[in-house]
């Protein structure tokens, strides 16, 4: 490799690692200003859930359609396009008045985050060819991505101590500029001469079918679960589903190959990659707001106890990597799974004890995040190992895919499953059950964590923090039941200890 070279490649590097920073920040550090959101911008539940929900719905819906225009149209384009937007989409969440202005320039951010995360491996790929420098740059990309997000929480409560809620997300500005002079100046131009068309049938109904599912769950309460427009939303979702399946199985060259779930090892990964999604990641978003609301804590406590959630996600996957190599898949990730279960639990007896404090909840998180270590770059080494390599790039975007759709789906399911426990807690205690009405508002504001609030609608603060603490217990159970069951599913269809021992001695 020639010096100039040597140098482009660089820069290429750390335009791939400052997008993928981005990336992560973005997932994990706006949970830290939610209920600020809630009072200053305002904000309602429904309205912080998707402030959260447009950036993750957007990139996982449009994810597969970005890479694949990468493929055709370029991947240097692509991926400068999307950080010049991303650019664009944080200045004006930064400047936004009102939470619809935000939740729309949110919109704008989940798509240009998928254009970046689409041509990130593609851009590596192409300019690390040699095995030991491939590897380095994969590693730090892979690490750089781990810090966005495992330190997220952290840096959100930081800038909103030091500064204002509207620097979460101006501060990507700045460091969109700097990856953009980057990518500029190191990323060569790459495409797929093979890649003559873009499967838009299958982009537009997954896209539906997923916004569809998401909506009936953070809106169908509010709108009557029997109403025409819920049935109606309901059955275009479940159309659009089985539209996706029956397009995908029938093109050429689909963008989401269902024949690949024949492969168990491919099977098995999908299942790690979405339990990741059922537990641990959406947790991110209610934990700051039971430290907050319930124990009390200001940003910066917070931001310290979600790191030791966090942490363990970037420390723990060389281990993971080392048990894949002698254990193989099948053992690895159903015990990661198996790990983040039982995080849960714990977490879910200290919050449900009475007396919940940072050092009750230090094992529980340490313990999800280890599980989370166990079973984060498993999955993906292992779908891409299990079909052929000229359809890596398709397994890898399934994987992300999974990810994301499965991330998307459960932040607003655990939204939902806490404003019904916070409901449930309210009817319970209150001695005058009020209205509908009055209890569907009441519940909002205490599962946001304003309960100061509460006293507006003549209740209780001390009454709203129990409700508050009622509610994540419900979350904390539902996280725990969903990891041990996909662990149990995934090791099923991995297969038996003789085929997973096979396995293992095979690579």
């Amino acid at each position: 490799m020639t010096p100039a070279s040597s140098s482009r490649n660089h820069f290429a590097l750390v335009a791939v690692c400052l997008s993928a920073l981005m990336l992560g920040l973005e997932i994990t550090s706006v949970p830290s200003i939610l209920p600020t959101l809630e009072s200053l911008l305002p904000a309602d539940f429904r309205q912080l859930q998707w402030i959260m929900n447009a950036y993750t719905i957007t990139m996982c819906a449009v994810l597969m359609a970005m890479g694949a225009l990468g493929d055709r149209f370029g991947r240097k384009r692509i991926f400068m396009s999307g950080i010049a937007v991303f650019a664009m989409a944080s200045l004006i969440c930064g400047l936004a008045i009102n939470a619809p202005l935000l939740i729309a320039a949110r919109f704008l951010q989940g798509l240009s985050a998928a254009a970046m995360l689409a041509c990130q491996v593609a851009v590596l790929s192409h300019q690390f060819r040699n095995g030991a420098e491939r590897g380095k740059a994969f590693g730090w990309w892979g690490i750089v991505f781990g810090v966005g997000l495992g330190f997220g929480p952290i840096v959100g409560g930081a800038i909103i101590t030091l500064a204002s809620w509207q620097w979460v997300f101006l501060i990507h500005g700045f460091i969109a500029v700097v990856t953009l002079l980057c990518a500029l100046k190191g990323v060569e131009e790459s495409s797929d001469p093979n890649a003559i068309r873009i499967d838009f049938a299958g982009m537009t109904t997954l896209s539906l079918a997923v916004f569809g599912v998401v909506y009936l769950i953070t809106q169908g309460q509010t709108l009557g679960l029997t109403s025409p427009l819920v049935l109606t939303i309901l059955a275009l979702s479940i159309v659009s589903f089985l539209l996706f399946v029956l397009i995908e199985n029938r093109i050429a060259r689909p963008m989401f190959d269902f024949s690949a779930f024949r492969v168990r090892k491919f099977s098995g990964a999908l299942l790690g990659s979405s339990g990741m999604n059922f537990s641990f990641w959406p947790f991110v978003i209610y934990l700051p707001i039971y430290l907050k609301g319930v124990l009390g804590y200001d940003a910066i406590t917070a931001g310290l106890t979600v790191l030791a959630y966090t942490l363990p996600t970037i420390v723990v996957p060389p281990l993971a990597e080392r048990l894949l190599l002698r254990r193989g898949p099948g053992f690895v990730i159903p015990l990661g799974l198996l790990t983040i279960g039982a995080g849960f639990a714990v977490l879910h007896v200290a919050i449900t004890s009475g007396n919940a404090h940072w050092q009750t909840l230090l094992p529980g998180c340490i313990l999800a995040g280890i599980g989370l270590g166990l079973t984060n770059t498993p999955v993906t080494n292992t779908a891409t190992a299990a079909v052929p390599p000229e359809r890596a790039g398709m397994a890898s975007g399934m994987d992300m895919s999974a990810r994301m759709i499965s991330l998307a789906v459960n932040i607003a399911l655990m939204g939902f499953i806490l404003l019904t426990g916070v409901s449930a807690y309210l009817v319970r205690a209150l001695p005058d059950v009020p209205s509908d009405v009055t209890l569907r508002a009441l519940a909002d504001v205490v599962s946001a964590g304003n309960l100061s609030a509460a006293e507006n609608f003549g209740f209780p603060v001390a009454t709203a923090r129990d409700a508050l603490a009622h509610g994540i217990g419900w979350v904390t159970l539902y996280a725990a039941t969903c990891a041990c069951g996909l662990s149990a599913l995934s090791f099923l269809a991995f297969g038996r200890r003789k085929a997973m021992r096979a396995d293992a001695s095979s690579r």
